[in-house]
């Protein structure tokens, strides 16, 4: 490799949302790992960027959904200004798209870089049309894909890696303290959230299950995002109140997941991160193919109905297929992971 390319500068865009971040990490973890010395940057939407914290050399943030909303705002064309400017001056030599889509692609165009390397298939078509260079993918699953196109980029195989997450020291400190004040058993994340309501298994289920495992000794906490607070609420009424739902910000998910033994959750973002730490999961799908979003790399059940249409229509009640899954299956799946990883630690 040529001294130019020991110290190539990369710039990654992949803005959101945190499911999505997660599956593009592992293959920048792997790009990190197989160049140390090559310098990469990301473009990530603002509230996500604690992702990345000593993943990457620099962050740029970038406002897209604010921008989207007002596009013609003086204050949007000086913050797509600034964004330029700050992404001319790294003087990036290659831009990975690892999101598909139009908007990250024209983040990427800012960059001015002289490659620009996105799928060849990308989620909206359209995109396609600003790489300079496009890779036919053959991975299922979007962790796989990611690699691919990182692979093309770098110009050398790459390995499946879990991707290193930031340790935030407050945040570790809270995770600790708040398991010492109460608890038994193994410890269980119950994220009853979902990007959209098709996803999202009703929170009174959530709920049954939680008084379920509790009954059998575990320890029952329920994560929610900032707009979510009432569904985590509703998940601990309905458990008969053997569920807390502590107040989670990102930095004490990540610290909180590092130590649980289970996580439960529909396709979102905190399913995803319990996969990039290692950890067993249970996933309620619907319309979402798990194949292609699903848990990847550790030990999960996936529980989804056979009539279920892969469907990224935002509609705002749960999927038919998703209401067919009961409590009880949910329950016993996670005992089923329980019971597998006690064996494998006695």
């Amino acid at each position: 490799m040529s001294q130019q390319n020991e110290q190539l500068r990369v710039l990654i865009v992949r803005l959101g949302a945190m499911g999505d971040i997660l599956h593009a990490l592992p293959a920048v973890t792997a790009l990190r790992q197989a160049h140390p010395k090559w310098y990469l940057g990301w473009a990530v939407e603002p509230r996500w960027s604690a992702l990345l914290d000593g993943e990457v050399d620099r962050t740029h943030l970038v406002n897209a959904k604010e921008w989207a909303r007002s596009p013609f705002k003086p204050e949007t064309m000086r913050e797509i200004g600034a964004l330029r400017h700050a992404l001319r001056v790294e003087r990036y030599d290659l831009c990975i798209d690892l999101q598909g889509a139009v908007r990250s692609a024209l983040a990427g165009r800012l960059a001015g870089a002289p490659r620009m390397i996105g799928e060849d298939r990308p989620r909206e078509w359209a995109a396609r049309w600003l790489f300079s260079e496009r890779v036919a993918t053959k991975g299922v699953h979007m962790i796989e894909q990611a690699v691919e196109v990182c692979e093309a980029a770098a110009g050398d195989r790459l390995p499946l890696v879990l991707p290193a997450l930031p340790r935030n020291r407050e945040a570790e400190v809270w995770a600790e303290e708040l398991l010492r004040s109460g608890g038994r058993g193994p410890v269980v994340l119950l994220s009853p959230g979902a990007g959209w309501g098709a996803k999202r298994w009703p929170a009174e289920r959530y709920g049954a299950v939680a008084a379920n495992l509790h009954a059998q000794g575990c320890t029952l906490l329920v994560n929610s995002g900032p707009e979510e607070q009432e569904i985590a609420a509703e998940v601990v009424r309905a458990s008969g109140g053997v569920a807390r739902a502590p107040a989670f910000t990102l930095e004490r998910l990540i610290a909180m997941t590092r130590r649980v033994c289970l996580v439960i959750a529909g396709d979102t973002g905190p399913l995803h991160l319990a996969c990039a730490l290692g950890k067993a999961v249970v996933g309620i799908y619907g319309p979402t193919d798990p194949k292609r979003n699903g848990p990847f790399g550790v030990p999960f059940r996936v529980l989804r109905h056979p009539e279920s249409k892969r469907d990224h229509t935002r509609h705002a009640a749960p999927e038919a297929g998703l209401l067919t899954i009961t409590p009880e299956q949910v329950a016993d799946a996670a005992k089923e992971l329980l019971q597998e990883r006690a064996h494998e630690t006695s």
